[in-house]
């Protein structure tokens, strides 16, 4: 049995499609894995949703419960949301929590739950000054963000590269930060 649970997010992002493989790890890890996707990343993976609840033995969750129904996953040790879109990264710094992954990490960050983020965006959107400004915010909320030198670095507009999307760096990450807690 498993004493640590990770609630592991992703945006739709092109490196949404690995996230099998990134539950595998974490289980390889000791890591109860819960998985919660944005509306758009779970009609992305709409196909292989059943697959992906029987490997992590929680239902996926993209929407919130109604008010009442009792919550289907165990209390997080640690929370990794990536990769995380221009648009979530936005809407959790300033608070717009209409999205059932944005709410649960906004809320994270006031129940003092260690959380990490890895942004996912093109170079395009990185010029956006909201993009710092939301970096900066989280960060001063006392979320880490893996952006930047020592993180997720952008790619030209349609350059992606899904497959070079540092994820060993961000379950690193939330393993040291369940660590250091």
């Amino acid at each position: 049995m498993t004493s640590r649970t990770l609630y592991l997010f992703a945006s739709a992002a092109p490196p949404v499609f690995d996230i099998s493989e990134v539950v595998e790890t974490a289980q390889a890890d000791g890591w109860d894995v819960c998985l919660g996707l944005t509306p758009t990343a779970a009609h992305w993976l709409e196909e292989s949703l059943a697959d992906l609840a029987a490997q992590t033995g929680h239902p996926v969750r993209s929407e919130y419960k109604l008010p009442g129904q009792p919550d289907v996953w165990p209390k997080a040790d640690v929370i990794l949301f990536a990769p995380a879109t221009f648009n979530s990264l936005n809407a959790w710094a300033l608070g717009l929590t209409s999205s059932f992954v944005v709410g649960v990490v906004a809320e994270g960050i006031g129940k003092g739950i260690p959380t990490v983020t890895m942004p996912c965006v093109n170079a395009a959107y990185a010029r956006h000054r909201q993009l710092d400004r939301s970096v900066r915010e989280l960060r001063e909320q006392g979320v880490t963000v893996l952006y930047g030198e020592d993180g997720f670095m952008p790619n030209a507009p349609g350059s992606g590269k899904p497959k070079a999307y540092p994820w060993d760096l961000a379950v690193g990450t939330a393993r040291k930060l369940a660590a250091d807690a």
